[in-house]
């Protein structure tokens, strides 16, 4: 066995709990449902989120949408702000929490799934591999660039589009068909 500067056994540094293990790994198959009975949702003075939850306090959580693009408002995924992002529970269907919780859990989701719309298409240019945007969105005009890979435009029904960018920035076009012509034939390089 390897030794150690110090001359201990090197898997005496490293202690394994199996027990702890073990308890671990049943608490991330067990499936926890938030409800408006058992948790309970605050805003912070830092405009995040808190929870009270099975007789802990988390100080800040995470929302996090399973199925953001067909469901957004069930199965939210509540999970710790730390980097492991360990999950706490699942809201089942957001309106079964109180109205002001669910604007709080909104909010949380707002944040963190921002996705311009995009209402018109001014210019896409096709250089070495990149596309270029020159849109407008409900924010004001924006540009950025996406790879010309097939994966940078996705069909989500018969006309929403989902676009990413390099950076992964989402936009949306809700209806491909509501744009004119002339937009709709600059998007041909994806279509």
């Amino acid at each position: 066995m390897e030794q150690g500067n110090n001359g201990q056994n090197l898997l005496d540094l490293q202690e394994f709990d199996e027990e702890a293990l073990k308890r671990e790994s049943q608490e991330l198959l067990e499936m926890r449902y938030l409800t408006k009975e058992n948790a309970v949702f605050r805003r912070t003075e830092g405009g995040f989120v808190s929870l009270s939850f099975g007789g802990k306090e988390y100080a800040r959580v995470g929302v996090y949408l399973t199925f953001p693009l067909t469901e957004p408002e069930e199965y939210i995924s509540i999970r710790e702000a730390d980097e492991k992002a360990k999950e706490i529970g699942l809201i089942q269907k957001l309106s079964q929490l109180d109205q002001e919780q669910q604007e709080m859990i909104r909010e949380q989701i707002r944040l963190r799934y921002f996705m311009p719309v995009i209402q018109k298409v001014l210019d896409v240019k096709d250089e070495y591999g990149y596309a270029y945007w020159n849109v407008v969105t409900g924010f004001g005009a924006c540009r950025f660039t996406t790879r010309m890979s097939g994966d940078a435009v996705v069909v989500l029904g018969e006309s929403r589009l989902l676009v990413t960018d390099i950076d992964g920035n989402r936009y949306e076009i809700p209806d491909f068909e509501k744009l004119s012509v002339s937009e709709r034939k600059k998007l041909d390089l994806f279509m």
